[in-house]
């Protein structure tokens, strides 16, 4: 039987005003309100609330017969619930139906796996507390900033206790194999991979409302048939969208919306069933590992992280911002703390990238800025000045021996108190238990027979003892 797994992605950086040279140690707040405010409510009106109500009326019609899964970044979730609350609102509805699964990722949809191990287990942590607070999820299966993946990435994975990873199928490291099937890492054997199918991916993603596309138009009877016509030992489609190319991309008048609403039947029609990836990890088994050697992901024809690293500005940027990583982490200022999470999003990175599309257009075609040149000045200066009030809390002069003595020293500190903390609870619950005894003593009747007699002999042995 052939299972469909269904990812909607959902992520909205914290955009950058137009942040001057001599703005810096003089201003302090970094982000566009108006463009925040005016892209999510636009993407929650056209895209996720309308598709939020409809995955929701897809699974009141069909029950379990419709599953999906739902990654949402931390600072996603941080502007719906002050611009459009209402959504989180639909989000807890599907959570509470049992038919969709919150999957595990990075706060602010950074790049931390590639630059610090530490920092990107810290926010994996962050993001998976907020989505059990919100929605009541533990998230079990991970998938990181756009799908990036390696074998190095594949050990943190498995070390923070996930059992199933989702990242790309990329061509180049599957050769003659098909994404269709369960994996396991090479570098991580107790790690299970699903891998995207991004032919059948984009076949609704970018060829959907193409009228010079041969295939066009696409339904929902036609898409199936080319599922069920897949080698029957091929038992996982995995179909990963951003969930705001239903809307803005490809609008309502195209059709796509009575396309998805569609699918359950005719899938059910052909014996195949939607499901949630940790129920296509469990029920299925593994028919081989996938060394990948060098960072992968859903990103350009290439599939790799030059959109992020692939120039010397990117690099610059990066290695600037995760140089005060152990700084950051050992202040206790919550607003110095926001603006770290928010300055990570992968998003400023690529807006500085030199490369073309696949269609030949520019990366900055997705930008706010004129060029990657002012996306990276922009950057720089924001992050000076980060950099600036970050030093204001632990200077420059010390250096990063004395910076990790002096975080070892804490974490001794800690694990010293809470030692402590024990100790003290120990001996309040024996000072508890001895006032129960004594109470108890004082409350029992003693009659003491006159000495010399048999039973006062007892008594006074039954008082010793």
């Amino acid at each position: 039987m052939k299972n469909i797994c269904f990812y909607f992605k959902i992520h909205q950086p914290f955009r950058l005003k137009r942040y001057r040279f001599f703005d810096i140690g003089n201003d302090h707040y970094y982000y566009d309100d108006f463009a925040n405010d005016e892209i999510i409510n636009r993407l929650a009106e056209q895209s996720y609330i309308p598709m939020g109500n409809m995955v929701l009326d897809i699974i009141r019609q069909n029950g379990k017969d419709f599953k999906c899964a739902i990654s949402i970044t931390g600072t996603a979730i941080e502007q719906i619930q002050i611009h459009v609350p209402e959504f989180i609102g639909v989000l807890r509805k599907l959570a509470d139906t049992g038919c969709v699964e919150f999957l595990s990722e990075t706060y602010s949809h950074s790049l931390s796996s590639l630059q610090d191990p530490e920092e990107f287990m810290r926010e994996v942590k962050l993001h998976d507390d907020l989505i059990f607070k919100l929605f009541g999820q533990k998230p079990t299966v991970f998938t990181n900033t756009e799908l990036i993946y390696d074998d190095e990435i594949a050990l943190l994975i498995n070390s923070m206790g996930f059992k199933t990873a989702v990242t790309e199928g990329a061509k180049h490291i599957l050769g003659w194999k098909s994404p269709n099937y369960l994996y396991t890492a090479a570098s991580a054997p107790a790690l299970k991979l699903l891998l995207t199918n991004d032919k059948l991916s984009e076949d609704i993603s970018r060829r959907f409302g193409d009228p010079s596309w041969d295939e066009y138009p696409l339904t929902a009877d036609k898409y199936m048939d080319w599922i069920a016509a897949l080698p029957e030992e091929e038992q996982v489609v995995n179909l990963y969208f951003s969930m705001d190319t239903f809307g803005p991309f490809l609008p309502n008048s195209t059709g796509i919306f009575d396309f998805v609403r569609a699918l359950p039947r005719f899938a059910k029609e052909r014996g195949i069933v939607f499901a949630m990836p940790s129920e296509v990890s469990a029920k299925l088994k593994p028919v081989g590992d996938l060394a990948i050697p060098y960072p992968i992901s859903g990103t350009d024809e290439a599939r790799d992280v030059s959109a992020w690293k692939g120039n010397n500005l990117q690099r610059e940027a990066l290695d600037k911002l995760y140089s005060v990583a152990e700084r950051v982490n050992l202040c206790d200022d919550r607003r110095l703390k926001q603006d770290w999470e928010y300055l990570q999003s992968s998003d400023h990175f690529y807006y500085m990238s030199t490369k073309k599309l696949d269609d030949g257009a520019a990366h900055s075609s997705f930008s706010p800025y004129d060029s990657p040149f002012s996306a990276f000045t922009n950057y720089m200066n924001v992050l000076a000045d980060f950099i600036v009030r970050v030093q204001e809390q632990f200077p420059e002069e010390i250096e990063n021996e004395e910076l990790n003595s002096l975080l070892l020293t804490i974490r001794n500190q800690s694990a010293e108190i809470d030692e402590l903390n024990k100790e003290v609870r120990t001996l309040r619950n024996n000072i508890l238990n001895a006032d129960d005894i004594n109470n108890a003593a004082v409350d029992l009747p003693v009659t003491i027979p006159k000495t010399g007699t048999k039973s006062g002999k007892k008594a006074s042995k039954t008082m010793k003892q």
